[in-house]
């Protein structure tokens, strides 16, 4: 039985994914009819050909030596006349192709239905609200990139309206670390149902050097859509860290790794038909292709970009430093949401070419963390952190609270470190250390409160026993 649903399941696998050329690594799709042989090896009509041309006044007669027919498919009636076939022992190839590089099957046309449904998607405020629950602050970050996903997907649907074709408007998203650029699209993408890929731009290297090509970016998406080219020809790709990819200054050797995959994204960005490996991150002879259109794959940059408030300072200190008018050099030094006054200029003098910044037309910037903000980002959110570990000990039957007090001094000490909201972990895990270490030991304990005194060492936490009046437990 077991046997029969192997078979079935093989043949439902076949049915759903393209055949792929053992030698060439060419689907289907591109190569014609392929000859399927045992091992689940599969060889194109052209490497055939090649094959037997290669063996030819070996002993063996191929008459004309061709076995295609004259739309290039293999003649399965000439193949059979070869004698001698015998001679390759199938058993010893392995041709089995793992699945991740597999290259799922294009529907047919007449009974292709729309990728994406626009009445399906939320609206910009409904997508606002939903992020709400998620993100904390960043208001006109997230109706910006509420309302730019949303006109993406119409643009999508819709293709062309009278004869007008709507351009897409990618995103480049500025903001200091920890404030929540890469979770902002990571909560985009579990709300959306389309795929999506979170590419660093740290790993990507011209190509020919040891690294990630630049077509990975889409090899990753790919991958998110299950290696369905439809569904991840209407994806989004977020490509964080970008500023990492500014040009070199005062450098001799060559930038793979900066000015040069800026030049290689250019065509990604804008749209255009890619060769993209499946299942990998770089182009080889082993990895099957595919090609990917990117005219409808929505892409998102964001990047913290250090010491750009230097260069925006420089731009605005530009007058004259001279006479009863002139600003005084620190005049910007205390200007919290300064990042806030970029410019495209700002961004060219940081390192980022000019070719690059015009196809991303959507600029914005995101608020750095107060500490009011870092309060709210303790407690408030679906999945905040203090959330995380009540769950953790209401699995020990023991209620876990927090007093106004020691919220606002957890956050007081994380804006200290300078780190945004990755700083907030590192100081619950500290104190949180010893209470998830003795409160196993104990039963009777029913409810611990942690306090302002315990978070600043001056005191303990509050624990309540079952049935019993409330103690004080000195640190």
């Amino acid at each position: 039985m077991s046997d029969e649903r192997d078979v079935i399941d093989t043949q439902d696998e076949q049915d759903e994914y393209e055949k792929i050329c053992y030698v060439c690594r060419r689907p289907e799709s591109k190569t014609g009819k392929q000859v399927s042989m045992p091992g689940n090896i599969n060889i194109c009509p052209d490497c055939l050909q090649r094959t037997f041309d290669m063996i030819d006044g070996s002993g063996i007669n191929l008459g004309q030596g061709n076995i295609t027919d004259e739309k290039g498919n293999i003649d399965m009636e000439k193949l059979s006349k070869i004698p001698n076939i015998g001679f390759v022992n199938l058993a010893d190839i392995q041709g089995s192709v793992p699945k991740r590089q597999k290259i799922k099957k294009k529907k047919p046309k007449e009974n292709e239905k729309p990728v994406l449904d626009i009445n399906k998607m939320p609206a910009p405020h409904k997508i606002k609200a939903s992020l709400d629950e998620y993100v904390v602050g960043q208001e006109y970050a997230k109706k910006v990139i509420s309302v730019a996903v949303y006109n993406h997907y119409k643009r999508v649907a819709a293709n062309s309206v009278n004869d007008i074709e709507i351009e897409k408007s990618n995103m480049l998203m500025i903001g200091p670390t920890g404030c929540g650029k890469t979770y902002l699209v990571r909560t985009l993408a579990k709300l959306l149902d389309v795929p999506l890929a979170i590419a660093d731009a740290t790993s990507l290297t011209e190509a020919g050097y040891i690294g990630d090509d630049i077509e990975s970016v889409i090899s990753k998406l790919l991958a998110a859509a299950d290696n369905d080219v439809d569904r991840a020809e209407t994806g989004i790709v977020f490509i964080d860290e970008i500023d990492k990819l500014a040009k070199k200054r005062n450098t001799n050797s060559r930038d793979v790794s900066g000015e040069s995959v800026q030049q290689g994204l250019l065509k990604l960005l804008e749209g255009s038909e890619v060769e993209v490996p499946v299942g990998a991150n770089s182009k080889n002879a082993m990895v099957p292709l595919t090609t990917v259109n990117t005219r409808n794959i929505l892409f998102i940059c964001g990047g913290a970009f250090p010491d750009l408030e230097d260069i925006i300072k420089q731009r605005l200190n530009k007058q004259s430093a001279i006479g009863f008018m002139a600003d005084l050099k620190d005049k910007y030094d205390n200007v919290n949401d300064l990042i806030k006054q970029v410019t495209i200029e700002d961004l060219k003098n940081f390192g980022m070419i000019p070719e690059f910044l015009g196809r991303l037309p959507i600029l914005f910037t995101m608020d750095g963390l107060t500490t009011d903000m870092m309060v709210k980002v303790l407690s408030e959110p679906r999945n905040a952190i203090l959330k995380q570990y009540q769950k953790l000990l209401e699995m020990d039957e023991v209620q876990l609270t927090f007093n106004e007090d020691s919220l606002r001094a957890i956050a007081e000490k994380a804006m200290e470190k300078k780190t945004g909201a990755r700083a907030l972990r590192a100081i619950i895990e500290d104190f949180m250390l010893d209470i998830m270490y003795e409160i196993p030991k104990d039963d009777n304990i029913g409810k611990v409160t942690i306090t302002r005194e315990y978070i600043e060492n001056t005191g303990g936490p509050v624990i309540e026993m079952r049935g019993t009046p409330v103690i004080e437990e000195n640190k």
